[in-house]
């Protein structure tokens, strides 16, 4: 047997680390935090949740209660064991309907929110979404909502979405089931192959709202992550008139006119840079269906208006904060909503871009995000990567890459 105090101490412990995960699963200002909602879709499900948790919480404490009064009040003292009767058909009869009108109470005004929250009748903007191992896809399509837009943009990441708007999401996958999921805006939509499923979602001020691929989908499930950015109208015009700008070469001779060179003889065989040509003037169109196991790779056209890259799982902006000077990151994500826009619509410049992650991204990707490129494993996918391979890039490409890259903006 344990000694007395050793028990005293083990209980002592267990108490503090069950108050810590409590502790911490109520954290504040967490990015995915379902208890901060941040639209009127969020904040639907967040007035449902707390009053079944109230009730589940009641039931549980009676539960728990009797369970106790039960075992202190028949706990063995050497009696006999007791005569055996048969059961009071009044309270097992009580204790059916109770649980049953209880369910009841708790279904109606459940299934009355996800009415609400499957109808996709008041939107005025649509987004196709597209899941993949491991990336999201956003493809806004030509429409007369969003503002209007008349060439479709393509982009990866980020959602860029208008405040205050009703957004049509229209997923599907290109390959296993992914769930999409921004836990402020909105509840979980699995997106499935070879289906078109539809979710609301709608955000009340312009900022950056955070979201995981909720459905297990592969090697590197916890790196597939999404954000969804929220703009005001007059800067989510912006962003629309920026993302459609014709494409400017690098000016010639310098370091990104080589680094577009590299692109060109790396990269451009799965990645699109719309506008990008060869020496002859001749459009350069990617054909990832024919290199990458999901027929599909981020559009790079207009990279450096995001934050984040290889699925969002790194961001491209700087993170901490530095000698009193407070990081671009944090700068971006913490600012008021009315500062917000013009903040994010600067994209990447040179003295926030995130070098470090950047670079081991380019050296070798395959080692920072696991994506079943290893050649012996290609059988399985019919001999084409899945995720972006290993390029054997020299730190001179690498520098004239970064040199490219950081003027797609």
């Amino acid at each position: 047997m344990n000694p007395p105090n050793r028990r005293v101490s083990t209980m002592k412990f267990g108490a503090l680390a069950a108050a810590g995960l409590f502790v911490a699963g109520c954290a504040s200002n967490a990015p995915q935090d379902t208890t901060d909602p941040a639209g009127e879709n969020a904040q639907a499900i967040y007035d449902l949740s707390w009053p079944i948790f109230a009730i589940a919480g009641v039931v549980g404490v009676i539960v728990f209660a009797v369970i106790a009064f039960v075992v202190v009040r028949d706990r063995d003292r050497g009696q006999p064991i007791p005569e055996q009767t048969h059961g009071k058909p009044a309270l097992e009869i009580g204790l059916t309907i109770l649980p049953a009108l209880i369910l009841i109470g708790v279904a109606i005004p459940t299934v009355s929110v996800l009415m609400d929250l499957n109808d996709t009748s008041d939107t005025e903007c649509i987004v196709n979404v597209t899941g993949q191992q491991w990336w999201w896809e956003f493809d806004y399509p030509v429409q007369d909502g969003c503002g209007g837009i008349t060439e479709p943009i393509v982009t990866s990441g980020q959602m860029v979405i208008p405040a205050n708007t009703n957004v049509l999401i229209r997923g599907t996958s290109r390959d296993v089931i992914h769930s999409f999921w921004i836990p402020r805006l909105n509840g979980k939509r699995d997106m499935v192959p070879g289906r078109v499923h539809t979710l609301r979602m709608q955000a009340n001020e312009p900022g950056i709202y955070a979201g995981q691929c909720a459905e297990f989908c592969g090697l590197s499930h916890a790196n597939m992550r999404m954000e969804v950015v929220s703009l005001d109208d007059g800067d989510f015009e912006s962003w629309k008139a920026n993302q459609l700008e014709d494409y400017e070469p690098p000016l010639a001779g310098s370091q990104a006119a080589t680094g577009e060179a590299t692109f060109i003889a790396n990269c451009s065989r799965c990645h699109q840079i719309n506008g990008l040509t060869d020496g002859d003037g001749v459009p350069i169109v990617s054909r990832p269906d024919q290199q990458v196991y999901p027929g599909a790779a981020p559009n790079l056209t207009k990279l450096m208006t995001r934050n984040t890259f290889a699925g969002a799982s790194w961001d491209l902006l700087t993170e901490s904060s530095r000698d009193g000077v407070v990081g671009c990151r944090e700068r971006v994500w913490e600012a008021e909503p009315e500062d917000f826009g013009p903040l994010y619509l600067e994209g990447v410049t040179d003295e926030c871009l995130n070098e470090v992650d950047l670079r081991e991204w380019l050296r070798n990707s395959p080692a920072k995000k696991p994506m079943y490129a290893d050649p012996e494993q290609l059988e399985e996918t019919d001999g084409l990567y899945r995720g972006m391979p290993y390029l054997a890039l020299s730190e001179d490409q690498i520098d004239d890459l970064l040199a490219y890259l950081l003027e797609r903006k």
